[in-house]
């Protein structure tokens, strides 16, 4: 199968100039100006973007949490990735009680199988750390190609600090990467005892008993340990101003700190918790929207380098049925979490690139080379030679108003509903074979499921 795309203004990371871009067997073949190839199929793409395929690194596709499950499975999820220009998922795996990470990783892999409709990988999450699971990192990153592990600081399946110190020194030792969910829990318990005595439990109470600082001692602690180890964390879905103050003076310091952010904390802030009735659920995830102020930071903290990565955490529940399913009159009970992997693309352009937030080069960056730089996607993340044919036409100037009937993620909302954007995929590519299209007014699925491949990662270099 071969592709020719004419015309098109190719986006990296470090400038932007016009070429044509020859595809075949599913891999970037050669560029120039005037490319004489013959080719199945030739598009012309004057006046578009060729853009490499976002990358989502944060998502929750299938996950059980609160006694339900994320809604969005491997092919719903990955259907609705296609449709907004992400061609490869990074998926988290929690490993359950007495399970290897093996074992871990191969459940997932089943659960994926004849689904997902474009490449993915996992994350293994290290939830039971018994010594011979430690001991198994390194086959992890070697053998098995997923050379990244999730740790939480909060919930009941935290780990101490002790377990973080030997997790770094073993990540530190194959080329593997630590990431971690970081807010203190000791200030959230202590302020969720408080409401409850208080009687104050709707959804805005659940942003106040999360606040800033207990992301911004977490992170702190976090990076005294990367201290400690001379190794390096990769803080997921930072959300305020105090937190990228605290990953800024490390990263100042010479300590490995990275981060990454998510358009609801870029876009949205915690006023949307006092929306009528119980619509203030919508947004009950953690960490929780903050300000408007830390909205600018973070925005910042792109710009500047500080925040490497953009991704979505998406992990979707229906307001109807999911959110509700515990009762609608304590946020504890509130299954946490929202639907983003479909936006992600398009809010980045629209409300980054076309407000004059950040650079189109800078946006290419934490969507797609930086992202795939951080995680071992050796194949992903480049317009290059070499590199899959992970392609997205993006057309500029196409406006689209986003709600949740044009969209393809399994749940009943969007953050998002009545938004404006300008500037959306027209044509998606993975590895070469056309996944979606623009037809109309909305983005239309024109993949197959099972055709996403387990991508295994490389290990990764210490900067």
């Amino acid at each position: 199968m071969s592709l020719l795309i004419k015309n098109g203004l190719v986006v990296t990371s470090t400038g932007s100039y016009q070429a044509d871009v020859y595809v075949e067997d599913g891999k970037i073949k050669t560029m120039g100006n005037d490319l004489d190839i013959a080719a199945q199929t030739i598009i012309d793409a004057k006046g578009k973007y060729i853009l490499p395929g976002a990358i989502d690194p944060h998502t929750h596709l299938a996950m059980p949490f609160m006694g339900t499950f994320a809604q969005d499975d491997y092919e719903t999820g990955t259907i609705a990735a296609a449709c907004g220009g992400v061609t490869s998922v990074v998926d988290f795996d929690l490993q359950q009680k007495g399970e290897s990470i093996f074992q871990a990783v191969e459940r997932k892999k089943s659960w994926a199988k004849d689904k997902v409709a474009v490449d993915y990988s996992l994350h293994p999450a290290i939830m039971d750390p018994r010594p011979e699971v430690i001991d198994e990192i390194k086959k992890a990153i070697q053998e098995y190609g997923t050379p990244s592990f999730k740790i939480f600081m909060v919930y009941d399946f935290r780990v101490d600090d002790a377990t973080m110190i030997k997790l770094l020194k073993e990540t530190k030792k194959y080329g593997g990467l630590v990431q971690v969910h970081a807010e203190n829990v000791h200030i959230i318990d202590y302020l969720n005892e408080e409401f409850e005595k208080a009687g104050t439990l709707t959804p805005y109470y659940h942003a106040k008993s999360r606040p800033n600082i207990a992301e911004e001692e977490a992170i702190s602690r976090a990076a005294k340990m990367v201290e400690l180890t001379d190794s390096r964390i990769y803080i997921v879905h930072l959300s305020s101003k105090e937190g990228l103050a605290r990953v800024k003076e490390a990263r100042d310091k010479g300590v490995n700190v990275f981060a990454e952010t998510c358009p609801q904390y870029l876009l949205l802030d915690e006023e949307r918790y006092k929306e009528s009735g119980f619509n203030g659920a919508k947004y009950v995830m953690s960490p929780p929207l903050r300000t408007k102020e830390s909205n600018e930071a973070l925005w910042d903290g792109i710009k500047k380098g500080d925040i490497q990565v953009v991704a979505t955490d998406h992990c979707p529940f229906d307001i109807n049925g999911k959110k509700d399913m515990n009762g609608t009159d304590d946020y504890r009970k509130i299954p946490n979490g929202a639907p983003g992997i479909e936006t992600l693309l398009m809010l980045m352009h629209s409300e980054g690139v076309v407000k004059g937030r950040i650079s189109l080069e800078k946006m290419v960056d934490v969507l797609s080379t930086s992202t795939a730089k951080m995680f071992g996607l050796a194949d992903k993340g480049e317009i290059q030679v070499g590199k899959d044919a992970d392609i997205v036409i993006f057309d500029p100037k196409q406006k689209f108003t986003i709600t949740q009937e044009k969209l393809h993620m399994n749940v009943d909302y969007t953050p998002y509903e009545g938004m404006e954007v300008t500037g959306m995929p027209v044509e998606v590519y993975v590895r070469g074979k056309k996944v979606s299209e623009w037809k109309n007014d909305h983005v239309e699925f024109v993949g197959e499921k099972g055709y996403g491949r387990f991508v295994k990662r490389v290990p990764l270099m210490m900067e």
